[in-house]
């Protein structure tokens, strides 16, 4: 599979671990992030894989910022992105099972690496489940298109 990556100055370290993880397990994985601890700014990182999951360029992406909320915030802004916050793997699973989430994200001042590996791993490995869930992505859709 082919996977987008971002992060932000907080987040250099553990992306670079994630990202080889990605690798281990046999994926590609297209680095949006920066390399740098210098302070930067997250939306431009959210965004880049936003756009390039809604464009195609990738299949899902992985954020990593302080929290994992701003840049996930800054990724839900592109029409087609359903990003998520994950802190644990029950949470992780489910966002794909239910809300076919085409991002994760997670902060590396909130989870360590190994539950990070753990997150990516259970939401790489999850299906959506459809059914129910189509009729609320559909309508997640619809108030994206109420622009």
């Amino acid at each position: 599979m082919k996977i987008g990556i971002g992060n932000d100055h907080a987040a250099v370290t553990m992306k670079n671990e994630i990202k080889a993880y990605l690798e281990e397990l046999g994926h590609e994985v297209v680095d949006f992030g920066i390399s740098k601890e210098e302070s930067c700014d997250y939306p431009v990182y959210g965004e880049a894989v936003g756009r390039a999951v809604v464009s195609g360029q990738v299949e899902c992406g992985v954020l990593i910022c302080g929290t994992g909320v701003g840049i996930s915030i800054a990724a839900n802004k592109v029409p087609g992105v359903r990003a998520a916050v994950c802190s644990d793997t029950t949470t992780a699973r489910l966002v794909k099972e239910h809300n076919n989430a085409n991002i994760i994200a997670f902060g590396a001042r909130i989870v360590g690496i190994e539950v990070a590996k753990d997150i990516v791993k259970t939401y790489l490995d999850a299906e959506f489940q459809g059914g129910r869930h189509e009729k609320r992505i559909a309508m997640i859709h619809d108030i994206e298109n109420k622009r």
